[in-house]
């Protein structure tokens, strides 16, 4: 598929199950051009492909990837076929993880040993246009309990941690990224979401969440070279 950008069409699947606390559609449409249209995954609302999509964005979720519902399913379906059909896909964080799950199957996304929560530090596995020169690291928002591991051959980890080995990757050849870590959530978004998770005392307890509080909030801006590579005609 070749696309010009003014035949960009971007489908953002929203995946969070507290949209008026989690607003990833928000976060997000920052960053797009016009032209996009959010669809609610966890209410059975995904696009048509009568739609004449050509992008599509999977956002993260409070759900977690290892006890999939019904509609987490449907959208395993959508993902599968959208890469079919040669879209440009983009998963962060639940998203990248169920973009694994649909492309390399279940066995591939598991629970993290341990949480990454707040800003932390991303080194790059590869000479990367967007994590810069191998080794090199740079620094993101993160707030994930489950994780990818074990992808196969034709997946290039692009990035990871110590906790965290695939912290992103592509499909070789394929216009497909997942993104373990949340570049589209600015510092103070991330700070209000942390602290609407501590007040809520969110999975894995408040005292993570106010841990992450008190670390720098360090941005590398990653959102800008992700943004350039997803929507660049191809």
């Amino acid at each position: 598929m070749k696309t010009k950008p003014s035949a960009l069409k971007i489908a953002v699947i929203d995946n969070s199950i507290e949209p008026e606390i989690y607003r990833p559609v928000e976060h997000w449409a920052a960053f797009l051009p016009p032209g996009w249209s959010a669809f609610r995954a966890p209410e059975g609302v995904l696009p048509s492909w009568k739609e004449g999509f050509t992008h599509v964005i999977l956002t993260g979720s409070e759900a977690s990837i290892l006890e999939p519902e019904a509609w987490v399913e449907r959208e395993v379906d959508f993902v599968r076929e959208a890469e079919h059909l040669g879209l440009a896909i983009l998963g962060s964080c639940y998203g990248h993880q169920l973009l694994a799950s649909a492309l390399a199957g279940p066995a591939t996304v598991g629970a993290c040993r341990e949480p990454e929560i707040g800003w932390i530090p991303i080194a790059s596995r590869v000479d990367s246009g967007i994590f810069g020169p191998r080794g090199g690291e740079k620094y993101a928002f993160s707030l994930h309990f489950d994780e990818v591991r074990g992808l196969p051959e034709r997946f290039l980890v692009l990035a990871g941690t110590d906790i965290c080995p695939v912290q992103a990757f592509t499909l070789k050849g394929r216009p497909v990224w997942g993104y373990q870590i949340h570049p589209e959530i600015d510092p103070e978004q991330g700070k209000a979401l942390l602290r609407a998770q501590a007040e809520r005392n969110g999975r894995g307890g408040g005292t993570l969440y106010h841990k992450a509080l008190d670390q720098p909030a360090r941005d590398s801006r990653l959102i800008e070279p992700i943004m350039a590579e997803f929507l660049r005609p191809f």
